[in-house]
Formats: C-alpha cells, structure tokens, sequence
C-alpha cells in the first residue's frame, strides 16, 4: 500500500465507505456509523478548510507581489477572468443542449405531470404569475376535483424544512441593489471576512490590494513582508502534506456518513430515491462527464500541446479524487495548487493568482446543473420554456455562478435565483434535493478541472510553465 499512489488509496477510501455504508444499513448499524465515523469526515473537510483560507490569503499576496510588473497583474487578471466566463458560458449552453435533447422531465409518467401543472398553476395565480404557455388545466372541468386535492398540498410546500432556509437566503440575495455584489467585496472588517467562509471574495480582494500596494514601495520595505508571507504560505503546504497522509482514512469515514444519513437503516430508500430522479441524474451526469472529459482536454490542447490527455488527469487526479469525496472547491483548493503547481508545472506566481480567484468565481459544474435542473423542473411540470426564457436562464445562471460559494450545496440557493428569474416555483428544488448531494460531488470535480485547465492555459501564455510528463502525482504529497 506505501507505493500506491494516493489518489488510488483515496478512490479505495470511498469504495470502502460506500460498501460500509450499505452494509451498516443492512445490518442496522447506520446510528453507529453517523455517531462514531461520519465525524472524522467533518474533521476532515473542517482541516481543509483551516488551511484554504490562510493559504489563499497569503497565495495572493505572493503570487501579486511577485509578478514585479503591475501592467502584468492587470493583463493576467483581465485574461483570466475572460476564460472563466467563456467556459461558465459553455457549461451552461451544453446544459441546455441536452436537457432539451433528451428531455428527461417528459420522461415521467403523464398522470404524475398532470398533477404538477395543476401545482404549478395553483401556484402561479396565488403568486400572480403569467401561465408560460397560455394552457391552463384549472378551467378544464374535468380537473376541478383533482385541482382541490393538489390544492392542500401546494399550501404546504414551501413549509419544507429542507428549502425554507434557502427560500430565505435567495430572498435576501434578491432584495439588493445592482451594485450590491461589488460592495460586497469590499470588507469593512478584514478579520471578520478571515472567520466567514462566504466572505471568500472580500479575502481575495483584500489579498490583491495588499500585494499590489508591495509593489509599489521600495525593496527595502517589501522583501521582509514578502520573506514573512512565502514562509508562513510553506507552512500551510506542509499541513496540507500532512493531513493528506490520513485522507484515505478520512474520505472513507466522509462517504460512509453521506450515503448512511441517506439510507438510514433502509437500503431501500437510496434504490427508491434514484429510480424517481434517474434520467434527471443521468442527464447531469452526462453534462458534467463531457466537461471532463472532453471539454476541458479539448480546450487545453487548443492552447497547450505539450500537455497529453492521460498526462493532465494523471496530474490532476489527488485534487480531482478529493474534490468528488468533500464536494467543496475551497477544501480541495490546497490540493489543487499542489497538483497544478508540482505535477502541471505551473509558476507558482500564476497559480496563486488564478486559482483562488476559480475557486470562488468559476463554478461550471454548477452553471451546467442549474440550467438543465430548470428546465427539467419546468418540463417535468408540462411547461415548455421559450427560447427567450432559456437565455434568461443563461445569463441569470452565469450572474448567479459568480456569487456561488465554494462549499457543499451552495448551488441549490442559486438555483432558486435562477428558478425566479423565469417565473417558476423556488420550492420545486425539494424535487431535486435528494440526489443533489451526489451530483454535487461530481459539479466540484468539474469545477476542480476547470481551474486547474484556465491556470495551465494561462501559465502557458505567459512563459511560466515547465510541464514534466514523468511526475508521479502521489509524490506531491509524501512527507520528507
């Protein structure tokens, strides 16, 4: 096991908690398992996310204070900001495609349909909302005594547990102005901003702000800061070195909580709660695949050629492996920078800058879901969204994106925004929450691969990529 890279020791890790999982549940042990294993889970992404923000913290500062150039830094920001919204804008647009090509919501049986548009239109006249299509099933005699039993339900509906709380968060993300998000990133309290893992973007600009001021005073005054900032940044790196010796250990304890909270000492309800959302998950699934693997090896061999397709995934596969078992972007940030930096070869004044900022403003995996949930949602509620309501979910998923947090679930708030955007019910994300836990393990392995592909892309542009095809990745992490 000691020559093993760590990336298969991790995958062992989560097939081991998966079978524990189902065995636990099988035998009744599932009380056990949430009370004495799932915790070194929470221990686990809890320690990653000790290290994520200090390191991103001082990263930034060393990756902005280096550069030297300050026309560098603005053109580098410029650029890398460019090449998040294009593949954010891709994401969502292959979402689209197959959501409509396969239509997994026409899938369902049509009395069941039937009954969620009755549902939808109660909803919509007590919200005063417009009918999309103009077919109203209300007036239709022949649904007026089902339309009195749906009725009772849909009163009920947003009292769930599970979306009330994100009702109320996307609430407050409504009612702001238009330049609310650019205040926002302006902390009036940094070491408040340092405690509050939502206030990512408030640390990255404070962190660009400083560097960019270490620019422009004397050498003299800067070298002791910036001699201070690489040291304490080494020190982070030697944690993330270390905690990841146990990873394998504590993604196994991770999965087992996940999948043991789901089935409880039912097996059942896992089989039964995939069965119902199936072509809804395999659609994702399909979206979030083909980012992967396709998308994202294309874009990079259209901009670096000396990187092989085997050689990318090779490199990438600890951060990607953990992305898929913590299901959060800032955990697996300390990770990432290692992979990118050690076995890409990427400078580390480029992954320092680009990385942070993908960590909090390039969620792909999450646009991509939002736009085919929406319209899955609508199809499965017989309503058939126009072309012009389509790009509202484009450009309301790319906004909406920006301002995602890079932890567990985050998307599900945003798709609420995106769910009004066009008018239809926020309360419908308890159809798809479910399996949202699942499918967000596999958004973050998209938006992992993603910031590593924009950090190669422009690492390569500037002349500060030395890539060696014959590193192993579990190298990375072995302590000395």
């Amino acid at each position: 096991m000691k020559k093993l890279a760590l990336h298969w020791k991790i995958i062992i890790g989560m097939v081991l908690g998966i079978i524990w999982a189902l065995l636990s549940s099988t035998m009744g042990w599932s009380s056990f398992t949430i009370n004495w294993i799932d915790p070194f889970g929470t221990i686990f992404i809890n320690l990653l996310k000790l290290i994520a923000v200090p390191l991103v913290l001082f990263s930034i500062i060393s990756g902005v204070a280096n550069i030297g150039d300050p026309k560098s830094l603005g053109r580098m920001g410029g650029k890398t900001l460019l090449i998040y919204l294009i593949t954010t804008v891709l994401a969502i647009t292959i979402g689209l495609l197959l959501v409509n090509t396969f239509k997994p919501g026409k899938l369902i049986d049509e009395q069941s349909r039937i009954d969620n548009r009755i549902s939808y239109e109660i909803w919509a006249s007590n919200q005063g909302y417009e009918i999309k299509d103009g077919v109203n099933y209300l007036q239709d005699p022949a649904f007026f005594e089902r339309a009195r039993e749906i009725s009772d339900l849909t009163k009920n509906e947003l009292e769930e547990a599970s979306v009330s709380d994100k009702l109320e968060t996307a609430t407050k993300q409504k009612e702001t102005t238009p330049l609310q998000p650019l205040v926002d990133i302006v902390p009036e309290n940094f070491f408040f901003s340092l405690t509050n893992n939502s206030l990512m973007l408030q640390i990255i600009f404070f962190a660009i702000f400083f560097g960019v001021c270490l620019l422009f005073i004397p050498t003299s005054k800067s070298k002791p800061v910036l001699d201070f900032v690489d040291g304490t940044m080494e020190v982070f790196l030697k944690m993330v070195d270390l905690v990841m010796q146990a990873a394998p250990f504590f993604v196994f304890a991770l999965l087992a909580g996940v999948v043991s909270k789901m089935a409880g000492d039912d097996i059942g309800k896992v089989i039964e709660i995939f069965k119902g959302l199936s072509w809804y998950t395999l659609t994702v699934l399909g979206g979030l695949l083909l980012m992967i693997f396709v998308i994202y090896p294309l874009v990079l061999k259209t901009f670096v050629r000396n990187i092989p397709y085997k050689g990318f995934f090779k490199a990438m596969s600890p951060a990607q492996t953990l992305a898929f078992s913590t299901s959060s972007s800032a955990a697996t940030l300390p990770v990432t920078m290692e992979c990118v930096e050690n076995n890409l070869g990427v400078d580390k004044k480029i992954s320092s800058f680009v990385l942070p900022i993908g960590a909090t403003v390039n969620m792909d995996g999450t646009s991509l879901y939002q736009a085919i949930a929406v319209v899955f949602l609508a199809q499965m509620h017989m309503i058939d969204l126009t072309i012009g309501q389509q790009l509202i979910v484009v450009i309301t998923a790319t906004l909406a994106s920006i301002g995602s947090a890079a932890v567990p679930s985050a998307g599900l708030v945003m798709l609420i925004i995106v769910l009004e955007a066009v008018g239809l019910n926020p309360a419908w994300i308890a159809i798809i929450f479910p399996v949202d836990r699942i499918l967000d393990m596999f958004r973050t392995v998209v938006n992992v691969t993603g910031d590593a592909t924009v950090s190669s892309i422009i690492a390569n542009g500037e002349g500060m990529m030395d890539y060696q095809e014959a590193k192993d990745p579990s190298d990375t992490f072995e302590v000395k």
